[in-house]
């Protein structure tokens, strides 16, 4: 018997596996797992290389990942002044005075709340005085609409409204003038791309940094649903050549609107690239946008009319992509928010006959009818959720996206235990940089979600999951998310050794303890990634 690299003792291993649930050692050889049971089960797997980590107690649980992540892209998102603490418009121009001025003049930020605005529309107006004809691009926390300083609107040449292939607008005023708000991807890219952006050095090594802050935090993989602008690839090779990943990868370019065929056989040549510790594995959908920006695919308008278009301004044109991709074996991921874009994913997925496959996912799902509930687990969708987004609403549904919804979809915001007792595979996960990365938060917040998701109407009420099922949210039904169940999301003999320890039980303890619990250690792929201390 060949010595293990690795045992792990002194530990409560919660395992989620059936066939033994809890266990208090495991045995780590060349990245997978060969022995889980008691100390004397691990005895004869010691070797003089091992190395015998006691864990001192803590408990032990199958690696954490993110289900919906951006890393990459992210860095780039994330850029210049962090606007998430801006609460009113006050603060906002308080912030923008004091902002460091990029290349060229521009003042870039990220993460403005909606809800800073008062209800006003985002309007370059409010902003202007306190930017004294500076360039700027503010990306709001959706990550699906910016504002644009005028200076930054001439120098992209954006004087009235333009067209586009997908739902993105340009904000206008009555007199057909700009107003600043960009709406979803395309009308950002107007501005967004003349905005200074990190160097290739810069993402490269601000890259390994974030990877490794999110290890710390008990991450051992993540979703990613981007491919950047094409060079994470490379990127990536880079950053292996230098030294191994922290996080294992897992990344789904995107198909957007008028996609063609060669678009769709790229995309599947795509799912041949890897590395060590990342991969291509499917492909990200946009179905519509967001409720804030008006952009959310909804069966009836919102408070403001809007809302009644997909981001695929022919839907079914992104049925037919589905199923090219998922006759080629590769895994889709939609965006859906709104209750029609949810359905249309749904009833795409029906349409292809092979019920029960788990080969697909929807995204976000903020809003959803009971009759879509039981859906998920019929049709073998996986529901890919974000409960730190719930920290954007308000329990009296004041905010932006309740008042938008109105009283009636805003009391069915996130209903994850719905879900899960419609029986759904329910996978959870930040979105980072929307919300933190933090996967201790996203526990928390999946078992004491906030805001509207706080309380909800109807024939199904609820959101906040029980501490078992937020674990198997970022483990065993992460795992199924991406294809692994075979060898990932729980402790077994042949599985990945992805393995997350906790200083106390993530399923018993208190949510707001949970929320900072120490991380003892964290090992992707059998490499200890994090260790405390």
């Amino acid at each position: 018997m060949p010595a293990a690299d690795t045992v792990l003792t002194g530990a409560r291993v919660r395992t989620l596996d059936p066939a033994r649930p809890e266990a208090g050692a495991v045995a780590v050889l060349g990245g997978e797992i060969v022995a889980v049971g008691d100390e004397a089960d691990v005895r004869d797997w010691r070797g003089p290389g091992t190395e015998t980590v006691d864990l001192g107690g803590a408990t032990l649980t199958p690696g954490l990942t993110d289900a919906h992540s951006h890393p990459v892209w992210g860095i780039e998102m994330a850029t210049g002044t962090d606007l998430s603490a801006v609460t009113d418009l006050d603060q906002l121009r308080a912030a923008l005075r004091t902002a460091d001025r990029g290349p060229g003049g521009w003042v870039t930020g990220f993460g403005l709340d909606h809800n800073a605005f008062g209800g006003r529309p985002v309007d370059k107006a409010l902003i202007e005085e306190a930017l004294a004809g500076a360039p700027a691009f503010l990306r709001l926390y959706d990550g699906h609409s910016a504002l644009a300083s005028g200076a930054a609107l001439a120098a992209a040449g954006i004087t009235g409204p333009r067209a586009f292939a997908q739902r993105s607008e340009i904000v206008c005023d009555p007199d057909g003038r700009p107003t600043g708000h960009l709406v979803e991807h395309a009308a950002m890219a107007l501005v967004g791309s003349l905005a200074p952006k990190p160097t290739y050095t810069e993402r490269r090594e601000r890259l390994a940094g974030l990877l490794s802050d999110m290890a710390a935090t008990g991450l051992t993989g993540a979703h990613v649903m981007d491919l950047g602008d094409g060079d994470v690839p490379a990127l990536l090779a880079t950053a292996e050549y230098e030294g191994d990943l922290p996080l294992r990868l897992n990344l789904a370019p995107w198909c957007m609107p008028g996609a063609t065929g060669e678009d769709l056989e790229e995309l599947i040549e795509l799912q041949r690239l890897a590395g060590r510790h990342w991969k291509v594995g499917g492909v990200k959908f946009f179905m519509d946008g967001t409720v804030e920006g008006g952009t959310a695919w909804l069966e009836h308008a919102d408070c403001h009319g809007r809302g009644t278009d997909a981001f695929w301004p022919d839907p079914q044109a992104y049925a037919e992509a589905v199923r090219v991709l998922d006759a080629a074996g590769v895994r889709t991921a939609t965006h859906a928010i709104g209750d029609a874009a949810v359905r249309h994913v749904l009833d795409t997925v029906e349409s292809l006959g092979l019920r029960g496959r788990m080969r697909h996912r929807i995204e976000h799902i903020e809003t959803v009818p009971d009759g879509q509930l039981k859906r998920f687990a019929e049709l073998g969708v996986i529901a890919s959720m974000q409960p730190p987004h719930t920290a954007y609403t308000r329990a009296d549904h004041s905010d932006e996206w309740s008042k938008r919804l109105g009283e009636e979809r805003a009391g069915r915001a996130w209903r994850c235990r719905d879900l899960r007792e419609a029986g759904a595979v329910l996978a959870l996960g930040s979105d980072w940089p929307i919300a933190h990365y933090d996967a201790r938060q996203v526990l928390a917040t999946a078992r004491d979600p906030r805001g509207a998701a706080s309380a909800g109407t109807g024939a199904w009420t609820g959101a906040a999951l029980s501490g078992l099922m937020a674990l198997e949210g970022m483990t065993s039904h992460a795992a199924l998310a991406a294809g692994e169940g075979d060898v990932a999301g729980r402790i077994a003999a042949g599985f990945r050794a992805d393995l997350t320890a906790f200083g106390l039980d993530p399923v018993d303890a208190p949510a707001d303890e949970l929320a900072g619990a120490p991380v003892r250690l964290t090992m992707s792929g059998g490499r200890i990634t994090h260790r405390e201390g």
